[in-house]
């Protein structure tokens, strides 16, 4: 489905509450909370800036395992609106981990075939920083491998609250009127089909305001590991239990039998000598 959002023509990908989507063994789209970085430092009684730059290791394993996978779409909690609460020279780590991050590994990402966006309210990021992810995304446009997403600074309800926004200044007419539809092309995440696999890790169970719209009909699948931890058995260990989800979008069991069952039974050409 094609929309348009200021002059530009985009792929608009319908939410699962409209249409249901086709069955798959591989997720085409996983989003990840990476949790635990601090914790895994101290169980090693190291700083936590330790567990953030093992966590770097982390996201290069990640991004092969799904390239190998034939993930399409991968998307990272990197930091959160909220995390802006944590110690002063934590936060100032992060953000030159950042900034280090994208001078390092957009060249490889590029030669991977991977495409980088970046969500979130990327106001409160100093300007150098900014210019690097606009860079970024720019130069792996056209990459169609893997498209990478790195949610910073972003939160579910910013996420709603900007695209509301966007709506009511983009078709003020129609207010009081809005859809499902309407909205879909403001969100953050216009550009890549909801999630079908969540992961989160570290042994926290909750979704912490991740994509509070998109994660709608999404598979959940939490782990004890601290993300510096986190692989590609572990990515496999986590698809093996999407393969085990009834997905059912609202049907019942039985109807997903029958929708399986509904299978055309075999043509077999006999030869004219038979």
């Amino acid at each position: 489905m094609l929309a348009r959002r200021g002059g530009f023509a985009m792929t608009i990908h319908i939410s699962s509450t409209r249409a249901i989507p086709a069955p798959r063994a591989i997720p085409r789209h996983v989003a990840i909370i990476m949790d635990g970085n601090g914790r895994w430092a101290k169980k090693r009684m190291l700083p936590r800036v330790a567990g953030h730059q093992q966590g770097l290791e982390a996201v290069r394993r990640t991004v092969k395992a799904c390239i190998e996978h034939g993930i399409e779409y991968l998307t990272l909690f990197a930091f959160s609106s909220e995390n802006w609460r944590r110690p002063p020279e934590e936060v100032g780590f992060l953000m030159n981990l950042f900034v280090a991050a994208l001078e390092r590994e957009v060249g490889k990402l590029h030669e991977a075939g991977v495409r980088l966006k970046v969500i979130g309210d990327l106001s409160a990021f100093e300007p150098r920083l900014i210019e690097l992810i606009r860079r970024a995304e720019n130069l792996t446009a056209a990459n169609a491998r893997l498209t990478l997403t790195i949610a910073a600074n972003y939160g579910g309800r910013w996420d709603l609250l900007q695209a509301i926004n966007g709506l009511a200044l983009a078709y003020p007419e129609k207010a009081g009127q809005y859809s499902e539809a309407d909205l879909e092309p403001f969100l953050a995440l216009n550009y890549a089909p909801e999630p079908d696999l969540f992961i989160r890790t570290g042994g926290e169970q909750r979704i912490s305001n991740f994509l509070i719209w998109q994660l709608a009909y999404t598979e959940l699948y939490f782990t004890d590991l601290f993300w510096p931890d986190f692989d590609a058995a572990a990515l496999e260990a986590a698809i093996e239990s999407f393969r085990r989800r009834e997905r059912r979008f609202g049907r019942t069991s039985e109807q997903l039998y029958e929708e399986c069952a509904v299978v055309p039974a075999p043509t077999f050409v006999l030869p004219d000598d038979a």
